[in-house]
């Protein structure tokens, strides 16, 4: 097992004795009383009180509650007959013949402590050695069940000024369209919730370049950073150079963790499903519509902001069909001369509605992390622990059967990208090329 190479690795062996001699070798008889049987056990049978006063008293009253059949010390069960007292020489393979033998179905901790007492065994940390032979189980390990509750507290994405931070991702595959056409690549700006989308063949990292150029950086500006997910058209060198030579700052997301880019993943389940409501069957025609999506999610007010990104990109709201079709007083009124001044009126007070959007964000961050960390579990993971991670995480899914472990591993945490983020190494020393959310990872006991 990889276990046993991790143990074989970072576990030194030492030839020669670290402390001289002369060693006391203890007999049969003073491991004996050593034994939390010997002192009741000498006690029932000759009367025999150790001088401690305290501990006399103590003996006593617990001595009540067993008893001595042919010379060997039992306990008086309160569910069932005597339990045979077992010393420490014979509790761990007790333990292990119950959890995992011939019979054994792998219990937890405390169902195993109290299989073992019906079986007819007792001695005083029972229940504590059973949690530990679980926690310590190999294979309960590698096939324990998924958590799906949060680990880690929220941490929010505030961006510094409009137009500074994007999230791109990849939706897809959809129903070929004209040109062959069945992926879309979409970004969506931190502050203002802004929306590009552009349909794709081919999912290249040449095309992604050239949308980060064409419908950003050409648009809006040089921004500060770029948040995307591991897909190989982001990971590799074209991508990577041509964000490095604009000083822009890549950052990806940890494997199976779009959380990290939840702006976008949130924008995605959007588009998706206007895209669905608007074309039911026909989906072939999804790349024709999708402007029409765009522009309805651009005009309807986000609740993060509490404003449309049309406001907060241009400084006054859209003019919808609705307007000319049920004309509403803005366009009763409208008068060519007077709206060029109100508009440079609306672009003056711009500064001040983003500012208040700041406010409204936070707030809303806030109330998002209360609720997210009400549920949270913490799991605590630290450089050098020993972890496994989750198969399905590793894109390892479609591999999997019906007995094939959910874990795999262990693996080494090698270094802390940030808190709940970490680099691994397998057993060989070789560092995993991705990062890993603490959320994919259980820490592993031998």
């Amino acid at each position: 097992m990889t276990g046993d190479i991790f143990a074989r690795k970072y576990i030194e062996e030492i030839h020669f004795p670290s402390i001289q001699g002369p060693w006391i070798i203890q007999s049969i008889d003073e491991l004996k009383e050593a034994s939390w049987i010997y002192p009741i056990l000498t006690f029932l049978q000759e009367g025999i009180l150790p001088e401690d006063p305290t501990v006399a008293v103590r003996l006593r009253r617990q001595a009540a509650n067993f008893t001595v059949i042919n010379g060997e010390l039992y306990k008086r069960s309160f569910t069932g007959p005597y339990l045979k007292c077992l010393p420490p020489s014979e509790t761990n393979y007790a333990l292990r013949e119950v959890h995992s033998g011939i019979f054994g179905e792998h219990l937890g901790g405390r169902a195993l402590a109290q299989k073992v007492l019906r079986q007819g065994f007792y001695w005083p940390t029972i229940k504590h050695d059973a949690l530990e032979l679980v926690r310590k189980c190999n294979s309960c390990q590698l096939h324990a069940n998924l958590t799906h509750l949060p680990v880690i507290e929220i941490s929010t994405l505030q961006s510094p000024w409009p137009f500074a931070q994007w999230g791109i991702d990849i939706m897809g595959p959809f129903p070929i369209a004209t040109g062959q056409q069945k992926f879309i690549i979409l970004a969506v700006n931190y502050f203002t919730k802004w929306v590009e989308a552009e349909p794709l063949a081919k999912i290249t990292e040449a095309n992604a370049k050239q949308f980060l150029w064409k419908s950003i950086i050409c648009r809006f500006g040089i921004p500060a950073k770029v948040i995307t997910d591991n897909g190989t058209q982001f990971t590799r060198r074209v991508f990577t150079t041509f964000c490095k030579d604009l000083h822009i700052h890549l950052v990806h997301t940890a494997v199976a963790h779009p959380q990290t880019n939840g702006q976008t993943e949130v924008t995605n389940q959007t588009i998706l499903k206007g895209l669905k409501t608007r074309l039911e069957k026909a989906g072939g025609q999804w790349s024709d519509e999708l402007p029409n999506i765009l522009w309805a999610y651009r005009t309807t007010a986000r609740s993060p902001t509490g404003e449309t990104p049309y406001n907060l990109y241009f400084g006054t709201e859209a003019i919808i069909p609705v307007d000319i079709r049920v004309p509403s007083h803005r366009v009763q009124t409208f008068d060519s001369n007077a709206n060029d001044e109100k508009l440079r009126h609306n672009l003056d007070l711009l500064p001040e509605v983003r500012d208040g959007t700041i406010l409204k964000v936070a707030a809303y961050h806030q109330r998002a992390a209360r609720h997210y960390n009400r549920k949270m579990k913490p799991r605590h993971i630290s450089v050098g622990d020993l972890v496994l991670h989750s198969i399905e995480a590793a894109g390892k899914g479609p591999q999997r059967n019906k007995l094939s472990p959910l874990w795999e591993g262990p693996y080494l945490v090698a270094a802390m990208v940030k808190p709940g983020t970490f680099k691994l190494k397998d057993a060989e020393g070789k560092m995993l090329p991705r990062t890993w959310n603490i959320e994919n990872l259980c820490k592993y006991y031998q």
